[in-house]
C-alpha cells in the first residue's frame, strides 16, 4: 500500500519549467501561506513545550520541608491569593479541554517529562516538513525568476529590433 502511494506521488511530480509564470505565482503564494501556517504551528508548539518544561522544573524544585509553606495561588494571570502547601505528594494537572488528573510528585514529573518529549518530537517532524516546503518554494521562486528574466530579455530584444527597424 505504501509502495503504491510513493509511486503515485512520484508520478505526480511536476516539471516547474513547464508551468506558466501565473501558475508559478499561484503556487508560490499557496506555499507562502502554508509556510506561515507552519511557522504559527511551530510557535504554538514551542510555547507549549516551554509551559510543560516550566511545570516540570517547578516540580523538580519542590523540597520536602515545604509542607505548610505559604505561596501565592493564581486565580487569573494577574490575580493571586495567599495559600499554603498542605500535601507535597498530591498534584492536580490540567491535561487540556477542562480535564484534570491527580498524580503524586514522581508521576507528575514523569507526565511533564513525557509531554516535553512528545512536543519536541512533533516540533522535529514539523521542522522537517518546513524544510522540505522551503526547498520547494525556493525552487519555484528560482524558476519564476528565470522565466521573468527570460521574458524581460525577450521584451528588450523586441524593443531593440523595433528601434533598428525605425532607424533603417
Amino acid at each position: 500500500m505504501a509502495g503504491s502511494a510513493n509511486a503515485a506521488a512520484k508520478s505526480e511530480m511536476i516539471d516547474l519549467t513547464n508551468l506558466s509564470p501565473d501558475q508559478l505565482m499561484q503556487i508560490k503564494q499557496e506555499f507562502e501561506q502554508e509556510m506561515t501556517n507552519i511557522q504559527d504551528s511551530l510557535s504554538t508548539l514551542h510555547s507549549c513545550k516551554a509551559k510543560y518544561a516550566g511545570s516540570k522544573d517547578a516540580l523538580e524544585a519542590f523540597q520536602p520541608d515545604w509542607e505548610n509553606r505559604q505561596i501565592l495561588v493564581p486565580l487569573t494571570s494577574s490575580m493571586y491569593v495567599p495559600g499554603r502547601i498542605k500535601d507535597l505528594n498530591n498534584f492536580v494537572i490540567d491535561i487540556g479541554t477542562g480535564y484534570y488528573i491527580e498524580k503524586d510528585l514522581q508521576g507528575s514529573k514523569d507526565y511533564f517529562k513525557r509531554r516535553v518529549e512528545y512536543v519536541q518530537e512533533q516540533i522535529e517532524k514539523i521542522e522537517k516538513i518546513h524544510l522540505q516546503k522551503t526547498r520547494f518554494l525556493n525552487s519555484v521562486i528560482g524558476v519564476l525568476e528565470m522565466k521573468q528574466a527570460a521574458a524581460l530579455k525577450m521584451i528588450q530584444q523586441q524593443q531593440q529590433q523595433q528601434q533598428g527597424k525605425q532607424s533603417a
